[in-house]
């Protein structure tokens, strides 16, 4: 009896209230969508200190960027990668720290388009802007074709400081 009379009067109780009620299964919706965007505000800030400390000229929306899904690969002028935002998981399966001290080489493999790779070689030794869609693989084996915008970037003194490319999955 006692624990019908606590049913009736919890459900009064929600009944009169002027929010309403999610339900469990939601929870695991905002998680994700909460756990994401803690990751976009971290690379953000991980840009924004990239930026201060290497004097970018450039700049760009990271923001927009993070909202339009892009991953975000900066390496330094040698081309070793210096940041990889945390949703190239999604893209490819590597976590940043595994990519972190590479090459961006290090996604292509035997059918990825050797005259594409060139192209982007040219341009980043001739330091200018590209865009190119480029077979890659992913940390299982399996491929994805990556449409990739890359920058030079220089700092204040027009000196060439790194590269940054914002990649995306292609249709």
């Amino acid at each position: 009896m006692e624990l019908t009379d606590y049913e009736t009067a919890v459900q009064k109780y929600y009944s009169n209230l002027e929010s309403f009620k999610m339900p469990l299964n939601s929870w695991s919706f905002y998680s994700s969508a909460f756990q994401t965007m803690k990751n976009e505000l971290s690379d953000v800030r991980l840009l924004q200190t990239l930026v201060v400390h290497n004097a970018w000229q450039q700049s760009w929306n990271f923001n927009e960027e993070f909202a339009n899904d892009t991953v975000i690969v900066v390496t330094d002028a040698s081309l070793k990668i210096v940041f990889a935002s945390k949703n190239i998981v999604e893209m490819n399966g590597y976590v940043p720290e595994e990519v972190i001290g590479n090459s961006p080489r290090m996604f292509q493999g035997e059918l990825t388009n050797t005259d594409i790779s060139a192209e982007i070689g040219v341009a980043v030794r001739n330091q200018q802007p590209f865009e190119k869609v480029i077979i890659n693989y992913c940390k299982d084996g399996s491929l994805y074709k990556c449409h990739i915008k890359g920058f030079p970037i220089f700092n204040d003194k027009g000196e060439l400081k790194n590269f940054i490319a914002f990649e995306k999955i292609a249709a």
